[in-house]
């Protein structure tokens, strides 16, 4: 039996959630995400279960989560190469 992680997760038509640009806090991001998931029709069932995976483990998880469940878009400009630096 498929749940509903799953056919969110995998769903063709994700919502769009914009990282870049605003308030990288988890509550900010939680809330822009939460927007978008209500802008999309998502029922509450549907949200609760981002919400519950998305705050189940640290920042990186919540990101990580965030981009399994929306379409992230980090800047304005969308073929902007992302560049990962060494430390």
């Amino acid at each position: 039996m498929t749940n509903v992680a799953d056919i969110l997760k995998n769903a063709t038509c994700k919502p769009s959630v914009k990282l870049v640009g605003s308030d990288g806090n988890a509550f900010a991001i939680l809330g822009r995400c939460r927007v978008a998931a209500q802008n999309a029709k998502w029922t509450d069932d549907e949200i609760n279960t981002f919400v519950t995976e998305a705050t189940s483990g640290d920042y990186d998880h919540l990101l990580v989560t965030v981009c399994s469940y929306f379409d992230v878009s980090l800047d304005d400009d969308e073929d902007n190469e992302i560049v990962f630096e060494d430390d």
